[in-house]
């Protein structure tokens, strides 16, 4: 017992003594990708995957012209052996007119497995995704307020080095706010990691067009569809699904969340029918962070009055962890319920700090509050590691020179692993 606790007390001040000799590295360019000039326009591009219930994905990609919304796909490469038929939409925002944006669900699918595939019968252009497993352990990746930036190209490209089987992103992807071309330089920014792993996003404040009509979230729902119907929401802004022994629940910061809305009741159902016997993790994702020891984002009511709507429904549930966007830096709270410790809360993670635009909110509250663990203004993403049903490691990864560097760590208990109490 005592190695243990000397090594422990080790650990603890190797972070500590990191965060304080640690300097923040300077901001990097804005990046902005063009539309590839294929010589065939509808040869696919922007190709990104995402769940579509337990056993089917659903594949998306955007070509310049009018193509057919099928895949071509299989287990050996060039080996095509299923095929699947979805659609394609356009829109258009002020002057700007999208490409044709394709949605086609394939499947059922093989947990584990490699599939090879091919996008609107083009020959020239290969994909392959791996399936998540059906059964821990489960490696996930959570990284917010991706952008588009040099600070952005850093973090994915340590993401791209991780052994993870899906990306959860709380909210603000392209930060294309207005200008629509943007969301076609992000589908290209991450397509090389997004269309070889899922990736489920939920919504945040700079995924809204600022001048509507024609309505908030047009290019988002047009470009990022999601398992919402599957999971019995209207609404692709939030929605939940199951992967192995985990249920994740996505939440909307900017639709209606007070108690007598949609979003509210949709929880409320969503939660009554989570099996903690199969599930026994429960995650949660939003934007607006309603937790918060930084001084970007104070008093917003998508914080403040989400909270007071709905965080009684996900401590009666025993949610395990929530984790936010919105404020670009990371904290890591202990459980909390009511502004108080509370072992019967969730665990709250603040980790938007994926490379956007706008820099780091480096102004932080002084003294830091006991129930704030961890504080770090710096660009990273995490890597949440379930090894089973009762134990999961979370580790930070800060951007340091380029090197994904660990920050801080911790091990989480479900919450349905034994009888909560205070």
């Amino acid at each position: 017992m005592a190695i243990r606790g000397a090594l422990l007390m080790l650990l603890l001040v190797g972070l500590i003594s990191s965060a304080l000799s640690y300097t923040r590295p300077p901001p990097r360019e804005t990046l902005f990708l063009t539309l590839d000039d294929y010589e065939d326009p509808t040869t696919p591009q922007q190709v990104h995957v995402s769940l579509s219930g337990t056993t089917n994905a659903r594949i998306s990609w955007v070509t310049n012209a009018t193509a057919p919304s099928t895949v071509n796909y299989g287990t050996s490469p060039g080996a095509y052996t299923s095929n699947a038929q979805g659609n394609s939409t356009t829109y258009s925002y002020q002057s700007y007119q999208s490409g044709q944006i394709h949605q086609t669900v394939i499947g059922p699918l093989q947990p584990s497995t490699t599939y090879y595939y091919q996008c609107s019968g083009d020959s020239t252009r290969s994909f392959n995704f791996t399936t998540p497993p059906a059964q821990f352990p489960l490696n996930l990746v959570v990284a917010g307020d991706l952008g588009q930036t040099g600070w952005t190209q850093s973090t994915l490209q340590h993401i791209a080095q991780t052994n993870y089987d899906m990306l959860l992103l709380p909210g603000d992807l392209s930060y294309a706010d207005y200008d629509e071309s943007r969301w076609d330089s992000f589908g290209l920014l991450v397509e090389p990691l997004a269309s070889q792993r899922p990736w489920m996003v939920t919504v945040g404040n700079h995924d809204v067009e600022k001048d509507v009509p024609p309505a908030k979230f047009t290019a988002y729902n047009a470009r990022w569809q999601m398992p919402y119907a599957e999971s019995g929401s209207d609404s692709n802004e939030f929605y939940s699904f199951n992967v192995a022994g985990v249920h994740v629940i996505m939440l909307s910061s900017y639709s209606h969340f007070d108690q007598s809305s949609d979003q509210y009741a949709w929880l409320q159902n969503d939660l009554q029918s989570v099996n903690r016997q199969t599930t026994p993790w429960l995650f949660v994702l939003l934007h607006a962070p309603w937790y918060n020891s930084n001084y970007a984002h104070q008093g917003e009511k998508e914080s403040v009055d989400m909270k007071q709507s709905m965080e009684a429904l996900l401590y009666q549930y025993q949610v395990d962890v929530v984790f936010a966007g919105h404020v670009h830096a990371y904290e890591r709270f202990t459980r909390v319920y009511n502004g108080q410790a509370d072992n019967c809360g969730p665990v709250y993670i603040n980790i938007g700090d994926g490379g956007n635009r706008e820099g780091l909110a480096t102004d932080y509250m002084s003294p830091q509050p006991s129930i704030s663990m961890f504080r770090e203004a710096s660009f990273g993403h995490g890597e949440l590691n379930i090894v089973n049903g009762t134990s999961a490691s979370w580790t930070w990864h800060r951007n340091d020179d380029d090197e994904s560097v660990t920050a801080d760590s911790l091990w989480l208990t479900s919450l349905s692993a034994y009888p909560c109490s205070n």
